[in-house]
């Protein structure tokens, strides 16, 4: 059995994963990551928020295709957690860590019209495209070519998304363009 200081100092223990990375590269990759992160799963939860409380005449169909996008995102956020540490960094830790981190907006009211809950989603994932262009920037100057090619998968998943998401809220746009379209012509 363990003495008591032994667990103790390997709590303290470095997680000190070998990396060629600059230590600042390190840094700048796992913060970098990190934000992405909480921000990956802070869409997430608003994506399967709007599955659960979509309703109307389209509830079928929105509610499979916020479904699927937000597998989608999930599955992504593993990776980014494992790319921190196969990098040399830690990782969030909590869900109010992702709090702290994350840059998007979440959305708490009772009731949002489908129609803008595909707007709010078509808005953030654009965001986190240009998050994602950021990082890859940012990655690529430091030569984690590993990263970088994940984060060109996961902007065309992305992209992926705003698309549906804009083809999905176009009946509103068709539906304002009739209406002006007919007051000009009274």
């Amino acid at each position: 059995m363990p003495e008591k200081n032994d667990v103790k100092d390997r709590r303290k223990a470095p997680l000190a994963t070998p990396t060629d990375l600059s230590q600042e590269a390190v840094r700048n990759i796992t913060g970098a990551l990190n934000a992405l992160l909480a921000d990956v799963y802070a869409l997430y939860f608003k994506t399967k928020n709007f599955h659960w409380h979509v309703s109307g005449p389209h509830f079928r169909d929105y509610h499979l295709l916020l479904d699927e996008q937000a597998d989608q995102i999930f599955s992504i956020g593993d990776d980014i957690a494992e790319r921190v540490r196969k990098v040399g960094g830690t990782t969030i830790h909590s869900v109010g860590h992702i709090s702290r981190l994350q840059r998007s907006a979440d959305n708490d009211a009772d009731f949002v019209d489908p129609q803008d809950m595909l707007s709010e989603l078509q808005d953030d994932n654009k965001a986190l495209i240009a998050r994602m262009r950021e990082a890859h920037d940012l990655c690529a100057d430091a030569g984690d070519v590993a990263t970088t090619s994940l984060l060109e998968v996961w902007i065309d998943q992305a992209e992926r998304r705003v698309w549906f998401l804009f083809e999905a809220t176009r009946a509103r746009e068709f539906s304002a363009a009739k209406a002006v379209a007919a007051s000009s012509k009274g």
